[in-house]
C-alpha cells in the first residue's frame, strides 16, 4: 500500500512511503518510467532523492527541495512470490503566489493616461487585483494584471495596491505610488482690516503639485523679502505677508501669485484701515446706558418720597 498524498506546497522534503510485508522480495520506486531506487541502490543522479527506509514493513524515499518539475506520477513497485504489484500516486506541486514584475512609482500630469502592470506566478495561477488606497476609493479598481486609467485626475493620485492570491498561502501585496501633477489654484485669500500702528497679516493658500511658489505684489510692484517692516513667510501650501507696524502707506490692494511648472494663478487681497474705538464711542457704550438708568431710578425714588413729606408737615401743624 502506498501512503496517500494530498496536493500541498512542499517547500522542503517530500517523503514517499510504501507499506510492505514479509512476502515482498524486491522493491523499487519509479517516477514515470525512470527508476529512482531499486532496493538500496540509487538509480537516479538527482542528489535531492534519498532513501529513508527499507525494512520489512516500509520502503520510503524522500525528494528534497521539491519544485514544480517534480510534479507527476510516482510508482511503488513490489515483487512477491506470486506476482508483482504496483501502487501509484500523482504528485501535484502547489506554489505560493509571487509578484515577479510590477510598475515603478510614476509621476504624471493631470489629464494623461497611465497603465500599471503587475505580473505574478504561482500554482495554481494566482488571481491579481488592483485597489486604490484612498479614503474615497470603494472596492477594487481592476481585477486583472493591468490597470488602465484614462484622463487621470488629481483625486486619483496616491498608492495603488496589487494583490496576488491563489489560496495556497497568504496573498502577496505590493504598492505603486502615483503622483498626479496639476497647476495651482488658490483656495483661500481674504482681506483684513488693521488699525494704524498695529500688526497685520495677509494669507494666501494654494493647492498644487508640485508645491506652488508664492510671490506678492502691490500696484504691479513685487514685494521683496527683507523690506523694512514687512516679512514674507512661505510654506508648501501657504504664504503670509506680515506687516509689523501698519502705516497709512501700507493700505491698499495686494496680489498673491502662486505658480509651478504647470501654470500660475493669482488673487487680490485688500489690507484696509480699521478705526480704533474713540472716546465719544465709549460714551455711547454700556456704561453710559447704565448711568442713565441709575439717574432715572433716583428720580423715581424722589417722586415716591414726596407724599410722605406732605403727610409729615400736616401732622406737625
Amino acid at each position: 500500500l502506498l501512503s496517500s498524498l494530498s496536493p500541498l506546497t512542499y517547500l522542503s522534503g517530500l517523503p514517499l512511503r510504501c507499506t510492505i510485508d514479509n512476502r515482498v522480495t524486491r522493491v523499487a520506486w519509479l517516477n514515470r518510467s525512470t527508476i529512482l531506487y531499486a532496493g538500496n541502490d540509487k538509480w537516479c543522479l538527482d542528489p535531492r532523492v534519498v532513501l529513508l527506509s527499507n525494512t520489512q514493513t516500509q520502503y520510503s524515499i524522500e525528494i528534497q527541495n521539491v519544485d514544480v518539475y517534480d510534479e507527476g506520477p510516482y510508482t511503488c513497485s513490489v515483487q512477491t512470490d506470486n506476482h508483482p504489484k504496483t501502487s501509484r500516486v500523482h504528485l501535484i506541486v502547489q506554489v505560493s503566489p509571487k509578484i515577479v514584475e510590477i510598475s515603478s512609482d510614476i509621476s504624471i500630469n493631470e489629464g494623461n493616461n497611465i497603465s500599471l502592470t503587475c505580473i505574478a506566478t504561482g500554482r495554481p495561477e494566482p488571481t491579481v487585483t488592483w485597489r486604490h488606497i484612498s479614503p474615497k476609493a470603494v472596492g477594487f479598481v481592476s481585477e486583472d494584471e493591468y490597470l488602465e486609467i484614462q484622463g487621470i485626475t488629481r483625486e486619483q493620485s496616491g498608492d495603488y495596491e496589487c494583490s496576488a492570491s491563489n489560496d495556497v498561502a497568504a496573498p502577496v501585496v505590493r504598492r505603486v505610488k502615483v503622483t498626479v501633477n496639476y497647476p495651482p489654484y488658490i483656495s483661500e485669500a481674504k482681506g483684513t482690516g488693521v488699525p494704524v500702528g498695529q500688526k497685520g497679516t495677509l494669507q494666501c493658500e494654494a493647492s498644487a503639485v508640485p508645491s506652488a511658489e508664492f510671490q506678492w505684489y502691490k500696484d504691479d510692484k513685487r514685494l521683496i523679502e527683507g523690506k523694512k517692516g514687512v516679512k514674507v513667510e512661505n510654506r508648501p501650501f501657504l504664504s503670509k505677508l506680515i506687516f509689523f507696524n501698519v502705516s497709512e502707506h501700507d493700505y491698499g490692494n495686494y496680489t498673491c501669485v502662486a505658480s509651478n511648472k504647470l501654470g500660475h494663478t493669482n488673487a487680490s487681497i485688500m489690507l484696509f484701515e480699521l478705526n480704533e474705538p474713540t472716546s465719544s464711542t465709549l460714551l455711547q457704550g454700556p456704561g453710559a446706558v447704565s448711568e442713565v438708568s441709575n439717574s432715572t431710578s433716583r428720580r423715581a425714588g424722589c417722586v415716591w418720597l414726596l407724599p410722605l413729606l406732605v403727610l409729615h408737615l400736616l401732622l406737625k401743624f
